[in-house]
């Protein structure tokens, strides 16, 4: 009995800690099945619209292929159109010798709107992206508030775009990733 009066403590202190470190880290509390439904349309309009703008595609060799995704940083619905404001991974990879190779990338944060199509399908109808360099930082404050705005420069994670990128090459999920 001793034990529990001792831990018991420390266990809800921890408890406590770890739930003020996801509030404090921003938690977007975005509905998770309004997110599946528009991230599709999202992505795909990412993918669409990196075509032709790396170098990878001019090496027909490197065989190179874009890949993109988005994650919500706020999403609202309203009268049928939707606000998604997304932090956006765009990476090229091709294949040489047996390696993946990353060459082109960009991460931008985004404001999409989306209308549903039919069903659960949606279509992006317009689109806003940060400017580059001057002003980048001013535009996110004002479309996301300035602690999700702080948050943008972190560096994004591409684990989940190499992995898709191996399988679609057909490469070991261990192969490097070298630079075109």
């Amino acid at each position: 009995m001793t034990s529990v009066r001792v831990w018991g403590p420390g266990v809800g202190a921890v408890v406590v800690l770890v739930a003020t470190g996801a509030w404090a880290r921003g938690s977007t509390g975005v509905d998770a099945g309004l997110w599946a439904d528009v991230r599709p349309a999202i992505e795909a309009r990412l993918v669409a619209q990196a075509q032709g703008d790396g170098y990878g595609e001019s090496e027909p060799a490197l065989r190179a292929k874009w890949f993109c995704e988005a994650e919500a940083l706020d999403l609202q619905e309203s009268d049928g159109l939707v606000r998604a404001g997304v932090d956006t991974l765009c990476m090229e990879y091709g294949v040489r010798e047996g390696a993946l190779v990353e060459c082109s990338g960009a991460d931008v944060p985004q404001v999409m709107r989306l209308e549903r199509e039919t069903g659960s399908r949606y279509r992006v109808v317009a689109q806003e992206e940060a400017p580059d360099g001057a002003g980048s930082a001013e535009w996110a404050e004002d479309h996301f508030g300035s602690s999700t705005a702080s948050r943008l420069g972190d560096a994004v994670d591409s684990s989940r775009l190499e992995s898709r990128a191996r399988t679609y090459f057909s490469l070991p999920a261990g192969s490097p990733v070298k630079d075109c």
